[in-house]
């Protein structure tokens, strides 16, 4: 795995009920699109929401194709969540990180920062905000030159 054919995930916690499937649906076709392209490990922050339907997909179809599954969780505090889809899709990774071995305000930008530093692609589900992580991970990731895919949220 290197950086070559490495794709990382960043998106929003809270997607409209209404637009899950028409996001689930685009962000399945970008990860088969980054597939085609060659890249076969994808990376993951776990966060609830986007993050989730990410770890999902791919989990998933790494039942049909040839695909590693990377999760790095920010502090060891995150793997203690009773939600059953993390529990059952962090069992499906290939590796996983835990960042800093506790919780500060700083330890999701360094999960993020790990992510863009190990990529050469980005996906992202976006709304177009100007503050955020989902935001400051696009600029990480613009000044690391990853290409990006963004499927594009309506503003909340």
């Amino acid at each position: 795995m290197g950086k070559e054919d490495t794709c990382c995930f960043t998106g929003h916690r809270n997607i409209p009920v209404d637009q899950l499937p028409v996001v689930s649906a685009k962000l399945r076709a970008e990860i088969l699109q980054a597939f085609s392209e060659g890249y076969t490990h994808f990376i993951c922050g776990f966060a609830i929401g986007a993050d989730m339907i990410f770890a999902e997909i791919i989990a998933e179809l790494k039942q049909e194709y040839s695909l590693t599954l990377e999760a790095v969780i920010p502090y060891p505090g995150r793997m203690n969540t009773p939600d059953k889809i993390f529990q059952r899709t962090i069992a499906c990774c290939d590796i996983v990180r835990i960042h800093s071995d506790h919780y500060y305000g700083g330890c999701y930008m360094k999960r993020n920062r790990y992510m863009v530093d190990q990529s050469n692609k980005i996906i992202a589900i976006h709304d177009g905000r100007l503050t955020g992580g989902t935001t400051s991970t696009l600029k990480l990731a613009k000044k690391a030159n990853c290409n990006a895919a963004i499927i594009a949220l309506p503003m909340e």
